[in-house]
């Protein structure tokens, strides 16, 4: 049965949509079957596959008002072992439609659950806000990923996004875990950043990928062409630090399974 993993960060910039498009291609990649589910309203990881999602007719949005089954909303890119299921413009205000519904917090899980086995990885692109698309994302999963940029403001709002995660673990989801913190737009040339690296370091005991996702222009290109970095330039620093970080995160997940 596949894993399913929330890439979550309540502050926006932090390279959130980035890492998720990268690492599953990545992992993908690396012969795993990887889901993509796009839960945030503006819709970038959708996008950053080459996907219009005003063009879908099945959208996450679909299927956590129940107006279709999850497998009818399964997208296969064109892009090696990568399946997605889009956003919607319409999820902006799917927040007061779910009000109204009973066991609201575990409507995404339910259809998760159905499919879950089909996959190596499922990967939920959260948005950047503690609304009920996020509580339904952190109760999905059995693991959350945290991107956390290099810069200075880097552990503002970590304490909040951990009483967040606490707070779903105690009520909604017992098993839910920290699975790694990604640092992204790391620049070796500046002390801050090592700093930061090592503040993080200090925060999340043991908990942080040693592979750090440089600044780089191709990487920020590569959306605008619908494509995830691998793709558009495999060469460039950032593809091969997506890749690093995926060879490490299958690493970690195998002797975990030891």
């Amino acid at each position: 049965m596949g894993k399913v993993i929330a890439i979550f960060n309540q502050k926006g910039g932090v390279g959130k949509t980035t890492t998720n498009v990268n690492l599953s291609a990545a992992i993908a990649k690396l012969n795993k079957k990887v889901l993509v589910i796009d839960l945030d309203p503006q819709g970038n990881s959708t996008s950053g596959y080459g996907i219009d999602k005003n063009e879908v007719e099945n959208t996450i949005y679909e299927v956590m008002l129940d107006d279709c089954n999850i497998e009818e909303s399964i997208i296969t890119t064109e892009f090696e072992n990568v399946d997605i299921i889009a956003s919607a413009s319409e999820l902006a205000g799917a927040e007061i439609e779910l009000s109204q519904i009973e066991n609201r917090e575990f409507i995404l899980k339910k259809s998760v659950d159905k499919i879950k086995e089909n996959y190596d990885y499922i990967f939920i692109d959260c948005p950047p806000s503690l609304g009920m698309l996020t509580i339904n994302g952190l109760t999905a999963v059995d693991s959350v990923m945290i991107p956390i940029q290099c810069e200075y403001y880097a552990l503002e709002g970590v304490s909040q996004l951990m009483k967040t995660i606490q707070l779903v673990k105690g009520r909604l989801n017992k098993n839910l875990e920290i699975q790694g913190v990604v640092l992204s737009m790391f620049d070796g040339r500046a002390n801050l950043s090592i700093q930061v690296v090592e503040e993080v370091k200090k925060y999340f005991k043991g908990k942080v990928y040693t592979s750090l996702i440089p600044r780089n222009v191709r990487l920020a290109e590569a959306p605008s062409h619908g494509k995830p970095a691998i793709y558009y330039d495999a060469r460039c620093r950032g593809s091969l630090a997506y890749m690093e970080l995926a060879e490490e995160f299958l690493d970690l997940e195998e002797e975990e399974d030891f």
